[in-house]
């Protein structure tokens, strides 16, 4: 049956898959009563604790296997998952899983797999910078990453480069407000900083024609705000902290040869965003070529994406078929 919110995407899942069910309407009980009977063996999250998450579903084990990967790049704190899709810059090997109750599962190449979806046809711009005669700094994530630490942060750079600008994506509300007297406290005045609000994505994506570098967030980084950033030429400034949520600008920036805008530290951010903003040779060459070189890269393989966790899964499933750590259920 269609659903209200059923869109081309789901119309596109749809016809991929064999069986399709609809659980929105079933409460955790009967969703797991209806994956049981339909003998599932790999059950794996996309939501973990966003909107209308399902993972009380998953608290009741109704499939052998348990994963959980895309909707946070960190432990879901649900002791029936069993494993957590990650790749080696969001959990370095060698590294104490203290952070995960699942077992730490690594794709060869990267987390994410990007799709511009609709928006892919909105082009690049020429560098910003060579017609305003400042740099733009910019941070088009949610307005929930962002906190004092971070913008004082950014009003640290902002004072090396000198007339920069900043454009932030907020509507009109007290947060803005707050962000706007922080910066204003750290010397940063009110005409150097401009916001947008949230609108379709398209329009959303076209406000990075006004930016020269992406100012990333932290702890949460931004993560497709990222990828969407670097698919319009703009290079993304990060600052990675010792939790996979706080490495994800590191994960992106790495897979498209740019690890180095992955700062270690938070004088290491002030100091690598002064270098990219005094550099507009390399800034004005980042904005010809970041989209085909990020199209070149595991960001946007799908088929390869695709092989990688398969064969992840078929490791999950090799080892619960074996009687492994995680085969409680067999």
């Amino acid at each position: 049956d269609q659903h209200p919110l059923d869109d081309e995407i789901s119309n596109r899942m749809k016809r991929a898959a064999d069986h399709w069910r609809p659980i929105s309407s079933l409460s955790d009980g009967e969703a797991a009563d209806v994956i049981r009977r339909d003998r599932i063996d790999i059950l794996v999250d996309l939501k973990m604790h966003s909107g209308d998450h399902r993972l009380l579903i998953f608290a009741q084990k109704p499939a052998p296997v348990q994963v959980t990967w895309l909707g946070y790049p960190g432990s879901s704190g649900v002791e029936t998952i069993d494993y957590r899709l990650t790749d080696r810059f969001l959990d370095p090997p060698g590294a104490a899983s203290t952070h995960s109750i699942e077992k730490v599962i690594r794709l060869p190449d990267c987390f994410w797999c990007y799709d511009p979806l609709e928006s892919g046809d909105v082009p690049t711009n020429p560098l910003p910078a060579d017609g305003n005669g400042f740099i733009t700094f910019g941070c088009l994530n949610n307005l929930f990453k962002i906190n004092d630490w971070i913008v004082d942060l950014w009003a640290r750079l902002m004072e090396r480069v000198e007339h920069s600008q900043l454009l932030l994506l907020m509507p009109e509300c007290r947060r803005r407000h707050e962000v706007l007297v922080r910066l204003q406290q750290a010397g940063i005045n009110a005409d150097r900083v401009r916001f947008a609000a949230r609108r379709h994505r398209t329009t959303y994506l076209r406000q990075y024609h006004q930016i020269d570098i992406a100012l990333d967030s932290f702890p949460y980084n931004g993560h497709t705000t990222s990828l969407d950033s670097i698919w319009m030429g703009v290079p993304v400034v990060s600052i990675a902290g010792g939790i996979p949520v706080s490495r994800g600008g590191l994960s992106i920036l790495s897979n498209v040869g740019l690890g180095e805008l992955a700062a270690a530290t938070p004088e290491e951010f002030v100091r690598v965003g002064e270098e990219l903003a005094n550099d507009v040779p390399r800034l004005r060459k980042l904005r010809e070529t970041l989209r085909e070189r990020m199209r070149q890269t595991p960001l946007m393989d799908a088929r390869l994406f695709a092989r990688n966790l398969e064969e992840k899964y078929r490791e999950m499933w090799r080892d619960w078929c074996t009687g492994g750590e995680h085969a409680s259920l067999k």
